[in-house]
């Protein structure tokens, strides 16, 4: 599949519309057929939910940040092209439309996500390093999030062999500014800077979860480094076990603070790592095999809920309306309505599979999708992993 351009600017719009986030993209697109028809129906769909205005993003926002993007070599892939890397379109939140600069290529070569501190110890950067260099020369592409200590280094060891840098904001909006020129030599060198964000986003703290399961997406495996309990890292390790990946752990001293999460994933289950062969021999019959679909795996216990990060993953800034009862008086179609109600009986606060509630409800699962999708648009509804939704409670 190549979308026309056309089509390219009907994603984009869709993508960056007011409440759509990639789960919503994909039923929404499946649903009516294309993203033009998808766009013509938000608003009706936003209205019955319970939700009076819906912010669409016009033709002429969507074409301006096109030009934005040309004009700094970046270009728009979606999910089923060609160049989409197939790591990423495996996992259940993959972004339809990733903003690319500099080379596709390297996103099609095996890959292996290297993170840990921004305050990283002398001992910890120089093993980033020294794994880095190792894996290029492996033909591994090291992927990380551009950030400081850990991040940083394992760019910067593995620039010759390739290397891909996922960003928390706009492609015009690097974070740290210090790591500009990193950037430049990312894409000078044949690697590729990658983000899902709109050109001019200015990264916030809640979008750094986001590019997290990004840059374990694009991995096989995930080698944490170093990090303390609840660091940014050991979310990403979170993401990869969700998503099916492995996970690697660079053991530290005890009395090390930077040192007590990754400890905590070994004794949990993750690979311990002391050198290359310890990844290597684990990912390499994984890459024979191929990426799989990831299916919601079991999550582990040692960093925030999974709702937390999920809320970090949608949209900033949109207050989601109270609960309240789907009535044929609030301005839906009756027949609807009734399907709605009946529906929302079997939802609640704890995730249910949607196969499960078409079971349980006795509906068609047309009228459930499009009962999900209104209470989704009206910001009732949340998505999990595994084909699972819950009910949004007292919000």
């Amino acid at each position: 599949m190549i979308l026309t351009d056309e089509q390219r600017l009907d994603w984009l719009r869709l993508i960056r519309s007011e409440k759509v986030g990639p789960r919503t993209f994909r039923a929404l697109v499946n649903q009516y057929g294309g993203a033009a028809a998808a766009l013509e129906a938000l608003p009706d769909l936003a209205r019955r939910g319970g939700r009076l205005m819906l912010k669409v993003c016009s033709r002429a926002e969507a074409e301006k940040e096109m030009i934005a993007a040309a004009r700094l070599g970046v270009r728009f892939i979606a999910m089923g092209e060609p160049d989409y890397p197939k790591t990423l379109k495996a996992i259940d939140t993959a972004p339809p439309l990733i903003a690319v600069r500099g080379s596709a290529a390297v996103l099609a070569r095996p890959s292996v996500a290297i993170i840990g501190s921004r305050n990283a110890s002398a001992s910890g950067l120089t093993f980033a390093e020294r794994l880095s260099r190792q894996l290029g020369e492996a033909g591994y592409v090291v992927v990380s999030g551009l950030a400081r200590g850990i991040d940083t280094r394992a760019h910067k060891a593995s620039l010759e062999t390739g290397t891909v840098a996922v960003l928390a904001g706009g492609h015009d909006r690097i974070y740290p500014s210090q790591n500009e020129s990193l950037l430049l030599s990312i894409v000078e060198q044949g690697g590729a800077v990658v983000s899902e964000m709109p050109m001019g986003w200015e990264p916030r703290g809640r979008d750094f979860p986001r590019r997290n399961r990004i840059v374990s997406g694009l991995s096989y495996g995930v080698v944490v480094v170093e990090a303390a309990r609840r660091s940014g890292s050991l979310i990403t390790a979170r993401f990869a076990l969700e998503q099916g990946r492995e996970v690697f752990a660079v053991p530290g001293s005890p009395l090390d603070p930077r040192a007590e999460g990754t400890n905590d994933l070994i004794r949990e289950g993750a690979t311990l790592c002391a050198g290359i062969e310890h990844v290597t021999s684990v990912l390499e019959p994984l890459i024979a095999s191929g990426p799989e679909l990831d299916q919601g795996a079991e999550e582990p216990q040692h960093v925030i809920g999974v709702e937390e990060l999920w809320d970090e993953l949608d949209l900033p800034d949109i207050i989601r309306p109270p609960v309240r009862p789907v009535a044929p008086d609030a301005g839906f179609d009756e027949e609807r309505s009734e399907a709605e109600a009946d529906l929302i009986a079997f939802l609640g606060p704890s995730p249910v599979a949607i196969d499960d509630l078409v079971r349980q409800s006795g509906l068609s699962i047309r009228n459930v999708q499009m009962a999900l999708l209104e209470l989704e648009m009206a910001g009732r509804l949340e998505r999990h992993g595994g084909n699972a939704v819950s009910l949004i409670v007292g919000r």
